[in-house]
């Protein structure tokens, strides 16, 4: 009786990752807006009231009112490996990401929650440049499971 429960366990194991394999990605497109709905939840429920100043704001392109210095926003940090993250959530549909590792430029993704990814930037001595759009899609990807990774964890 051992015998068949180990078979039949065997075979279930060693069948799964076929199935897995088989079975159709979902687009990468439907993984990043379930991730950005997921990660404006979290910040909604689990985010710190905090600001994004007007220099930023004015140089990743998010619109404020000339009398604006200070954008409120729900917002989380984490530094690991002394690379520091900030995940901010502006008027209930805009998220900023930002990371900087010592010695590192600051970079900037900016997308919205139905929108996805907008844009990516980077400032390094008041030097604020766009980043190639290859590199910017892969890092904003990363970003975004990076803290979906910490919503699900919290």
């Amino acid at each position: 009786m051992r015998g068949i429960v180990a078979a039949v366990l065997a075979c279930v194991c060693l069948s799964a990752p076929v199935v897995c394999m088989s079975a159709p990605a979902a687009p990468m497109k439907a993984v990043e807006s379930t991730g950005l709905r997921s990660i404006a939840g979290w910040l909604k429920s689990r985010g710190v009231e905090g600001f994004l100043g007007a220099d930023v704001a004015d140089a990743i392109g998010i619109a404020r009112a000339a009398d604006v210095e200070l954008i409120a926003a729900r917002q989380r940090g984490f530094r690991e490996d002394e690379v520091l993250r900030i995940a901010q959530l502006l008027d209930g549909d805009t998220l900023l990401f930002m990371v900087q590792a010592p010695g590192e430029a600051v970079k900037f993704y900016l997308s919205t929650v139905n929108g996805g990814f907008r844009k990516a930037l980077t400032s390094y001595n008041g030097i604020v440049a766009p980043l190639g759009a290859a590199q910017a899609q892969a890092d904003f990807r990363e970003e975004v499971h990076y803290w979906v990774h910490k919503a699900v964890i919290e």
